[in-house]
């Protein structure tokens, strides 16, 4: 009977610190507890501090300020005021953007994929194609997670962030014409994960205006939140004296000026530092900090807090290939919005319109690093702006139509990330192998058999052009204006490699502080103590379709357990 009691008084504690934070809330774009980090006094004092304001740490640093003093730290810019991320009709632009203070900075693996990672509130979710679609149950039990609670988690999201998306003309022949392939059944609008067609959700409104994860800093208490942007987090602080662990207690962080600012815990057994900095960041800020490989810290004259050989280790990125296909027809302006979930591991997605064809912003845009059609070691500034100043040059009627692509689950195949310097805001060395898993390869390749199957499906016949078969469309792909030296003669023919030479990226990648291997179940740094990660760099492979559903779920979903945690210790006092 005690233990029920228990459990009562703290989820009616929880409820009521939920509505009470609605009482001190600000409304988007007018947050008041926004600040340049150069107003940041020398030293401050935080029961939480969260290193990246992205997918995840906006909506774990709403959740906690219901119950404590938060400091957000974000090295990039605000989204609010800027069109290129809020509206549809612009995306892409902004992976354009090559300038110091874009909310994009492109990074090129070791694969030569020129890849992008955000700097910016909000994180991907100011970039991406805004696709919502929430992870499979298969997934959220083999994670270990409580099924009610996630359910929650994502409703939390959607009311904030969500959207049922126009489905017209393009849209519908795209899902017609996978059924007709035989990616079945028709599940109707749905965020859940099942198999056959969907229509997901979007975090663009009806009237094409981008929604983001800094959004549901809407439901932050004001009185209890600090965030600040243009704040580079250079190291964690630990202190190792007299502790049989070390145990994290600060952060040492340069605002845009280059004046140095260190943000600590306050007195607490509860209080904890959280890296939410993403894939590329999180693995990153451990190493600079100590946790990481012995052998490669000291590599950097970096002191070795602790041996963690798995940081940095298990990246991935979901491989994309894709097929452009003009059509007779006007396309209407769409991003993802239908979705193919095959069980042969392949998923299914079309984007369409003018202003995405290959010469804008398209998936095989040289404007955003996409070329495709070269070499992944030739993708050079010099290769892409020869490509843009060609494409410039051709016929508005060959840039009519829209994308059929394909990514595959998981993937299997691995890779490592390593520093190239000691400075945060440089790109640090990334290798996903791409394809070195065969499993992935076959996947790839019966996602193409799909495509094949839906562009020929009666369905979508008005949006083709009757004398363009598959390999002509394969070879216009491979052969696309931006190929600018010969490519394997056998690509449109033998579509294993086909995917090796047009894989591209879809932005999905993970990996690098993984649980049970960098984070336990809860998220905390193994080996130290008061440091969790909690972000995309902990999945093992991607949720579902589109990871963003679950990145912004997973921030309230431990921001939940976390205060959870704190209102029990305060209980037990």
């Amino acid at each position: 009977m005690d233990t029920y009691i228990g459990c009562c008084r703290l989820v009616f504690g929880a409820a009521i610190l939920f509505l009470l934070g609605f009482c001190n809330s600000d409304t988007a774009p007018n947050f008041t507890f926004m600040h340049n980090a150069r107003r940041a006094p020398a030293i401050s004092y935080y029961d939480y501090i969260i290193v990246g304001g992205g997918t995840a740490g906006c909506p774990l640093a709403a959740t906690l300020s219901q119950n404590a003093s938060v400091l957000l730290l974000e090295r990039g810019v605000s989204p609010y005021g800027n069109p290129n991320i809020t509206n549809l009709d612009a995306f892409g632009a902004s992976l354009a953007d090559l300038s110091p203070t874009s909310p994009s900075q492109r990074f090129v693996s070791e694969d030569g994929v020129i890849n992008a990672r955000a700097r910016v509130l909000g994180g991907g979710s100011c970039l991406n194609a805004g696709f919502y679609t929430r992870a499979a149950t298969d997934y959220v039990r083999e994670a270990g997670w409580d099924g009610r609670l996630v359910n929650q988690s994502y409703e939390w999201v959607e009311q904030l962030v969500a959207f049922r998306p126009p489905i017209r003309g393009w849209q519908s022949a795209v899902r017609d014409g996978l059924l007709e392939a035989g990616v079945v059944p028709n599940n109707g609008f749905t965020y859940d994960h099942i198999y056959g067609t969907k229509v997901g959700g979007t975090i663009f409104d009806v009237e094409g205006h981008r929604h983001t994860a800094a959004d549901l800093l809407e439901y932050a208490d004001s009185t209890r939140l600090t965030v600040l942007l243009h704040a580079t987090v250079h190291k964690i602080l630990f202190r190792t004296r007299g502790k049989t662990r070390p145990l994290a207690h600060g952060v040492a962080f340069r605002d845009a000026s280059g004046a140095q600012h260190r943000a600590c815990l306050k007195e607490g057994s509860n209080n904890e530092i959280i890296i939410s900095a993403g894939a590329i960041g999180s693995p990153q800020i451990l190493m600079l900090s100590g946790v990481g490989p012995e052998e490669h810290l000291k590599a950097y004259n970096i002191t070795v807090v602790l041996n963690q050989p798995m940081v940095g280790q298990g990246m991935s990125d979901n491989p994309m290939n894709a097929i452009f296909v003009p059509s007779p027809r006007p396309v209407e302006v769409s991003l993802i919005q239908v979705v193919g979930i095959t069980r042969f591991g392949s998923y299914i997605e079309a984007a369409g319109g003018e202003n995405f064809s290959p010469r804008n912003y398209g998936m095989l845009s040289p404007k955003i690093g996409q070329l495709s059609t070269l070499p992944p070691k030739q993708r050079t500034p010099e290769a892409l702006a020869e490509a843009v100043e060609f494409m410039n040059s051709l016929d508005e009627r060959a840039f009519k139509g829209g994308f059929i692509l394909e990514k595959i689950l998981g993937p299997v195949s691995t890779g490592h990330l390593e520093l190239q310097t000691l400075n945060p805001n440089d790109n640090p060395s990334v290798t996903f192998n791409y394809f070195q898993d065969p499993v992935d390869l076959e996947r790839c390749v019966q996602g193409l058999r799909t495509i094949e199957k839906l562009v020929e499906s009666k369905a979508f016949s008005n949006f083709r052009f009757d004398n363009m078969s598959i390999p002509t469309l394969l070879n216009n792909t491979v052969r696309a204006p931006i190929n600018l030296l010969p490519k394997h003669e056998n690509s449109s023919r033998s579509l294993e490699q086909f995917c090796k030479d047009t894989v591209m990226t879809i932005w999905h990648y993970h990996g690098g502080c993984q649980v049970g291997r960098v984070v336990d179940q809860q998220y905390k740094v193994l080996g130290v103590d008061a440091l969790r990660v909690i972000d995309g760099s902990t999945f093992n492979y991607s949720p579902g379709t589109n990871p963003q559903a679950t990145v912004m779920m997973l921030g309230r979903y431990m921001g939940q357990i976390i205060l959870n945690e704190r209102l029990a210790a305060d209980e037990s006092k």
